[in-house]
């Protein structure tokens, strides 16, 4: 009887997959009413498509359209409505989605116009909210943890060299798997996500925690006093400087000091090592040794030394921090000769393995700006509110 009933072609316009259920037997329903009426229902599982737009994934919301026409009759020989406009769309109480949560439905009827003509269409809206949980525990929160455990670095030695860039190099290719694993099931889109702008973020600061050190370990190193090894030319140039230096003390004792500073100078000399032959420090000589107690400090020499004070030799010009900064960052050469020259020859007392001032500050500026961009990060994309708008209709 019902392959004598006349039937609407109905399909959906953004179907990709559907399946009629026929277990144990078609799930098809017909009912004629006494006034002529009749009902038709069926059973399907439809797999529509659904445009979103994640840049705010994975705090977006979407409205997933289901599109439902005939496919050869015109709007003059059939007409689609929705029966009820309050509750023509209903969702079964207790059923849940993986990813998201149902915000609410929408229906309207829609005459869609194409080639062939104009067409009847019903047209539905799901809109729907995404779960975040499963990436904060999956994402957000491991990457916090690594970029807090980067800061470490921080307050290890600046002299253990090998530990700080294995603890940073490690933060970095911890967030690549993340950030690789985050991905995989999403689709190819040409623009960032709210997740891809957090993991970048993280990248950049555990780079700029590596970067930090790098400048510790160049701005600060010799001024710690850990000279590294010179070469024979570098030597040569020390002891040329030397010899000239001495020789001019002596031709200034020799003519200008009185004979009791002279006295004084030569009883003073004679105090100190014999490490200095012909007026020049040798080559086996430390500079500045280096002990791994850090509390450790040199003495300055006794204040009588003062005296010995060149009187011909002329103060370095004083070099501006801007300046010295762009030495340092280009590389001079004889910048860096001067400052392992000042570093060796500076009095007074001296802390090794000191903190440096750059992880002073890196140890507040680092955790007040990441703290400060997660909470503009949260309340930007949290607070952000999507209007539910409806999609056009494709054939």
């Amino acid at each position: 009887m019902l392959d004598k009933i006349w039937r609407p072609d109905t399909y959906f316009f953004n179907g990709k997959h559907s399946h009629i259920h026929t277990l144990t037997v078609p799930n098809k329903l017909l009912r004629l009413d006494q006034d002529g009426g009749i009902l038709y229902s069926m059973r399907l599982t439809i797999k529509a498509t659904c445009p979103m737009e994640l840049k705010n994934f994975p705090m977006d919301h979407q409205s997933c359209p289901l599109i439902i026409g005939s496919y050869g009759y015109t709007r003059g020989q059939l007409v689609y409505e929705w029966k009820g406009a309050d509750d023509a769309v209903s969702f079964v109480p207790g059923m849940t989605l993986n990813q998201f949560d149902l915000i609410s439905m929408r229906s309207r009827n829609l005459t869609y116009t194409r080639r062939e003509g104009e067409f009847s269409v019903l047209h539905v809206a799901f809109n729907l909210k995404r779960h975040t949980g499963y990436f904060l525990i999956q994402v957000y929160v491991p990457c916090i943890l690594i970029v807090v455990l980067s800061w470490v670095s921080f307050w290890i030695h600046r002299e253990a060299t090998s530990d700080r860039v294995g603890l940073c190099v490690t933060a970095v290719l911890t967030l690549s798997t993340i950030s690789l694993d985050s991905r995989t099931d999403l689709p190819k889109v040409k623009y960032a996500t709210a997740l891809d702008w957090f993991l970048l973020m993280s990248f950049l600061y555990c780079i700029a925690t590596l970067l930090e050190f790098a400048g510790v370990h160049y701005f600060t190193k010799v001024g710690s006093g850990e000279i590294p090894a010179m070469s024979e030319d570098e030597w040569e140039d020390i002891d040329d400087e030397a010899i000239a230096d001495i020789e001019i003390d002596r031709i200034t004792h020799d003519h200008d000091l009185p004979t009791s500073i002279h006295e004084s100078n030569e009883s003073l000399a004679s105090e100190y090592p014999q490490s200095l032959t012909g007026g020049f420090r040798k080559r086996n000589v430390m500079i500045c040794p280096i002990y791994n107690d850090p509390t450790h400090v040199f003495q300055a020499p006794s204040s009588h030394a003062s005296t010995m004070e060149r009187t011909t030799q002329t103060e370095p010009p004083i070099i501006s921090k801007t300046k010295q900064m762009w030495l340092c960052f280009i590389g001079d050469d004889k910048f860096r000769k001067q400052r392992e020259r000042d570093a060796s020859s500076q009095k007074g007392a001296r802390y090794i393995n000191s903190v440096s001032l750059i992880d002073r500050i890196a140890r507040v500026a680092f955790p007040m700006s990441f703290a400060l961009f997660n909470l503009l990060y949260w309340l930007a994309y949290t607070m952000f509110k999507t209007d539910f708008s409806w999609t056009s209709v494709k054939g």
